[in-house]
């Protein structure tokens, strides 16, 4: 009997032990969450490949490109350029064309820094959507940089400029063959770019950057030497990038910059702090930040994140209406990209949504098949006319056509790829980190090398959740980093189902570490308010914002259709044969009145603005007035004498004092949705 109740009572606990053992892999995990500055950077990442020393470490590691997938929005857009200008220049310009072309025959006499420009992006975008015809064209590119290498080292066109070889357009070319290697591993790309380093180290100090463009933006070159050091290792690109750093512009002075031109400014900016990840200088890195806050602090006191340099900046010209280059528009989403790898910052994925969310859909067709050259705030005529000096440039800069100007024509091509390929990060502590938000499917290594899928459902920036799921073959243990934006005032983390304890702090990341199984959700919620900016310089003028978005007046918009090469600017040229009837000119004009003044309530400012959410557009796309599905009702005054100038373009801004019409009912609409849009207002207290 005794034997028998022994029996039991072994069996009884093994049963209890298998219970517990099976229990401890199918119970929910208790997670740690902390709020971090920063991702841990001392540990070193075993999944993917980051900077070795003596280079300082990064915060966060860009995945290989292909490996995240868009979706919601972000994919729309991503479909929209294949479909549209990115996927189809290759047929119109003339800049694109094959025969003579500079980078498919030797001593060809045109596309030398389009055909970069614009494979920058089209391979990407070729990469994200796995086109099988767009890889293939982007292969054709490809070959002819590998076969353009001569014996020397030096590769692509030759570009003498008084005297010397300008390196502008390799310097562009180098990415696209980074992304190519990391779709393909064609180790070609690591012997090519070996050999052109080795002959860039040959070039004596007073050849070398010489020319204005490759002069101020010498950290694209100094990026890809890291890229491929931490590759190869070999130490002669550390003396490269010590000579890189010494020929090129000085973005180090405090007070003024070594030129005012928008896109070397968006671009440039970031050479002190790609300088710093092999110094260690903090000098170095504070000087790109000031660069950063002092274009700003003079001619960027406006909404939308940039600043009003049209081409280039001009004192005195500070008002909204001055604008920004598409080309200035998608480098400063590219930097705000790189220096949040490098800091960790969650300043820069703030700004990089700032800029993708209120001005760059504006500076574009929503087909994307046309684009302007100068977007500003306040924008509210988009025509073929010259508004010099209004508008730095002469000519016709703020129409829509598929050919304003050669190189944002091209360059705007990296924009939404770039952005897309950002949407989830590796960090050096084997986890995975969202620093900008966007509905995505990413395939990435953590914890000990294991593959994870983590998918992301969201409608951000029109939604407040952003919904995770992880998925994964076995329990995996790794740390999940979310950026909280500085914006919310309330936020919420919810891990399966269960809201989180733990206080939320903005402007920080959530640190989420546990032992992950498949089907795991979080759930982060970020309260959006409505807010105001004041812009001081700007006549104490306000914007309104709604969480990441900014608000604009909503003008009835008029699209007139022209014929491009009519309305084009000089330097444009179509491939012979090219059908231009397919790719108007648009110029939008304003049916309804843009001269409104804000009132605001003197005890509570936003006391009368009523919110209104909408249905979510069924085509994904949400940057039109008849698709954005977020409105907010108030009431302005119209300015009698705020009118258009002389050649039709906006005044600037009334002074304060000004004589008030009567007051009426208006609609904001988030900004990035207004093609035509006034969003720095004068303001009325009641």
């Amino acid at each position: 009997m005794r034997k028998h109740l022994l029996f039991i009572g072994l069996v009884g606990a093994l049963a209890t032990s298998c219970i517990l053992v099976i229990m401890s892999f199918t119970s929910p995990q208790p997670a740690e969450i902390r709020f971090v500055d920063r991702p841990d950077y001392n540990a070193i990442s075993s999944n993917y490949i980051s900077n070795r020393a003596p280079l300082q470490p990064q915060h966060f590691i860009k995945l290989p490109v292909g490996s995240i997938q868009a979706k919601g929005w972000v994919n729309r857009y991503l479909e929209l350029q294949r479909d549209g200008l990115t996927g189809n220049l290759g047929k119109i310009s003339a800049w694109l064309e094959k025969e003579n072309n500079a980078w498919l025959t030797n001593g060809g006499d045109h596309g030398w820094e389009e055909v970069p420009y614009w494979l920058k992006g089209y391979g990407n975008l070729a990469y994200l959507l796995n086109d099988p015809d767009m890889i293939a064209e982007t292969k054709v590119w490809i070959e002819g940089a590998f076969a353009s290498q001569q014996p020397d080292g030096y590769f692509g066109p030759v570009n003498l400029r008084n005297g010397k070889r300008e390196l502008w357009a390799q310097m562009i070319m180098l990415w696209c063959l980074q992304s190519y290697y990391e779709y393909s591993q064609d180790a070609r790309v690591i012997t090519l770019m070996t050999n052109y380093f080795k002959w860039q180290l040959t070039v004596p100090d007073d050849q070398l950057f010489k020319d204005f463009w490759e002069n101020s933006r010498v950290s694209d070159n100094m990026l890809s030497v890291y890229w491929l050091y931490n590759r190869t290792g070999d130490k002669f690109l550390l003396e490269l990038a010590e000579k890189i750093h010494r020929n090129g512009a000085d973005w180090t002075r405090s007070t003024s910059l070594p030129n005012w031109h928008n896109v070397n400014i968006a671009q440039g900016f970031r050479e002190p702090a790609s300088y710093y990840m092999l110094t260690g200088d903090s000098t170095m890195l504070h000087a790109s930040y000031n660069v950063h806050h002092l274009i700003r602090r003079t001619f960027g006191q406006v909404p939308g994140g940039m600043f009003g340099a049209d081409e280039n900046a001009r004192m005195g010209y500070i008002d909204p209406r001055q604008g920004v280059e598409t080309c200035g528009l998608v480098e400063q989403m590219a930097s705000d990209e790189i220096m949040l790898a490098m800091t960790g910052d969650p300043f820069w994925a703030e700004h990089c949504e700032e800029v993708a969310f209120n001005t760059y859909p504006a500076a574009v067709m929503p087909d994307f098949k046309a684009l302007r050259y100068i977007t500003c705030p306040n924008h509210t005529i988009s025509d073929s006319k010259n508004y010099h000096p209004d508008i730095d440039n002469t000519g016709p800069f703020l129409a829509m056509n598929p050919f304003s100007s050669r190189c944002c024509q091209h360059n705007h091509a990296q924009g939404w790829p770039y952005y897309a390929e950002h949407l989830v990060l590796a960090t050096p502590d084997n986890g995975a980190a969202v620093a900008l938000y966007a509905a995505c499917e990413a395939t990435l290594k953590v914890g000990d090398g294991r593959d994870i899928t983590l998918m992301e459902e969201t409608n951000y920036p029109f939604d407040e959740s952003v919904n995770f799921t992880v998925q994964t073959s076995k329990p995996v243990h790794f740390p999940l980093y979310l950026r909280i934006p500085s914006w919310t005032k309330d936020a919420e983390i919810w891990i399966n189902g269960k809201k989180s304890k733990a206080t939320v702090e903005t402007g920080k990341y959530a640190r989420i570490e546990r032992t992950w199984a498949d089907g795991d959700k979080v759930r982060l919620k970020m309260l959006m308010t409505l807010s105001t900016r004041t812009w001081q310089v700007n006549k104490n003028s306000v914007s309104v914002d709604y969480g990441p978005l900014t608000l604009a007046l909503k003008i009835d918009e008029k699209y007139v259709e022209r014929d491009s090469k009519e309305t084009a600017i000089g330097d444009s040229r179509w491939q012979q044969g090219a059908d231009s009837r397919q790719w108007p000119t648009t110029e939008i004009y304003p049916d309804s009145p843009w001269n409104y003044a804000l009132a605001l309530n003197m005890n509570n400012s936003l006391k009368d603005y009523k919110v209104i959410h909408k249905e979510w557009p069924k085509d994904n796309f949400p940057f039109t007035l008849e698709t954005v599905p977020l409105e907010i009702t108030t009431t302005g005054y119209r300015i009698p004498s705020w009118v258009a100038g002389e050649n039709g373009f906006c005044s600037v801004l009334p002074d304060e004092g000004f004589v008030k019409g009567d007051k009426e009912k208006i609609t904001l609409v988030p900004m990035g949705a207004a093609r035509l849009r006034i969003s720095a207002f004068p303001k009325v207290k009641e």
